[in-house]
């Protein structure tokens, strides 16, 4: 006697399955499934929708006060019927949406040049909040010669070139042209676990892009190269004001301290 097949079931199944996460991505467009009372099918679909606008829209909190009600739902609306998460986990979904701004978004008449920048900003200082690794001072002479020492950069302080003043932007400062000088920001976190940014100057930031590539060059070394690189007629101005720079990001934990 041969077995019975199983697969006809299976196959009802998974057919029923389809159309159901097809409509709860896209009730507009996809039919539910046939046999589900109408009432019933919404509030699972209305749930989906709003647990996962309200999270995004907790994520970028500046991103959904500058964008009208409409227009954000259209968006948020398009997301869900059409971007393929690579992650199931909850707490990865603003980096499934920043994929989806970056990648897969069609730029639409009323949205911002700045829409990805100023959502990656945000979600870079989620990020260093949540971020498990504590700052690691193994090996580092934090109250050492900042000038005569090797400048070390905490792991936990992240830099990042935008375009755009993404900073600024607010509700009450909508920029619709690039400004012709980049934004240069450093966000960090503490060692009591409170997350800053600070903006950078081209000296500043060409500072910071030395000091992670550093591992033998001194302070006062590193800042003479920014002033033969600037050409500057004073070397130990630019040397004078760096040490002024490294001192506050000290004060930051954006730098942990020396070598040891």
């Amino acid at each position: 006697m041969t077995k019975a097949s199983n697969n006809n079931k299976t196959d009802s199944f998974q057919d029923v399955q389809t159309v159901f996460t097809r409509h709860m991505r896209d009730p507009k467009n996809n039919p539910a499934p046939a046999g589900i009372e109408e009432r019933r099918i919404k509030i699972y679909s209305d749930l989906v929708y709003n647990n996962i606008e309200s999270f995004i829209a907790n994520s970028f909190p500046v991103l959904r006060k500058i964008i009208p009600d409409e227009q954000w739902h259209k968006m948020l609306r398009d997301y869900v019927s059409n971007h393929q998460a690579h992650t199931p986990l909850f707490p990865k979904m603003p980096q499934e949406f920043l994929h989806y701004l970056q990648h897969e978004r069609i730029k639409q008449s009323g949205d911002f040049p700045f829409i990805f920048e100023l959502a990656h900003y945000e979600w870079i200082e989620t990020s260093v909040a949540m971020d498990p690794r504590e700052i690691d001072f193994t090996g580092i002479n934090t109250t050492g010669d900042l000038l005569q020492g090797i400048p070390v950069l905490s792991q936990l302080a992240q830099p990042f070139v935008y375009h755009w003043p993404v900073h600024q932007i607010s509700p009450d400062y909508l920029p619709t042209e690039k400004p012709e000088e980049a934004t240069y920001i450093i966000v960090y976190r503490k060692i009591n676990d409170d997350v800053g940014f600070m903006v950078l100057n081209t000296v500043s930031a060409r500072l910071i892009e030395k000091i992670q590539n550093n591992t033998d060059k001194t302070g006062k070394e590193l800042l003479g190269s920014i002033a033969d690189e600037l050409k500057h007629p004073q070397p130990d101005v630019v040397i004078n004001g760096g040490l002024a720079i490294m001192q506050d990001m000290h004060e930051k934990n954006i730098l942990l301290g020396i070598l040891d």
